[in-house]
């Protein structure tokens, strides 16, 4: 049982929150083992890639580009998030040794796991697979719903002059 205290309710729901998403990553990472986090996991699974897409010619070789383009997309959205070029910061990872990765907290290039920048290898794998599920489906799917913007409603007049006011 965890006591969480706090002066608000809003404040005590974040604390719980924050717990219990604790707790979930805690059990998902005594399941399956960590990785690296900040995305540097999917960067080196990336890698392997390269070796992949050597024989491959026309669409297959287009799907495995946008894979490895998807397994970035993690760690430059965190650099991004950081105030960083995250196409820079990718492609250093990309070049880095095993396990070096980018710190956002920092702005340091650290080794993940000794700096414990970790994810649960579960959780790393489940979006990874999730993801492909998504995608798989979009594309033998016929066709897709999606809402059509609305286009922008009209500025509102002015106000009219008061008359005589200074």
């Amino acid at each position: 049982v965890i006591n969480i205290g706090a002066i608000t309710e809003t404040e005590m729901k974040e604390k719980k929150f924050r717990v219990e998403d604790t707790l979930a990553a805690t059990r998902a990472a005594l399941e399956e083992g960590i990785v690296s986090g900040g995305g540097l996991a999917l960067i080196e699974a990336s890698k392997v890639l390269d070796t992949e897409t050597a024989g491959l010619v026309g669409d297959e070789k287009v799907g495995f580009q946008i894979v490895k383009r998807a397994l970035e997309e993690p760690i430059r959205q965190i650099a991004n998030n950081a105030g960083v070029d995250g196409a820079v910061i990718a492609d250093k990872a990309k070049n880095s040794k095993k396990g070096v990765g980018y710190n956002a907290a920092s702005g340091e290039w650290v080794n993940m796991m000794e700096a414990g920048i970790i994810d649960p290898a579960k959780v790393t794998r489940c979006a990874l697979q999730n993801a492909a599920s998504v995608a798989g489906m979009l594309l033998t799917t016929e066709c897709a719903i999606t809402d059509i913007p609305e286009p922008p409603a009209p500025a509102a007049a002015p106000a009219p002059d008061m008359g005589g006011m200074y």
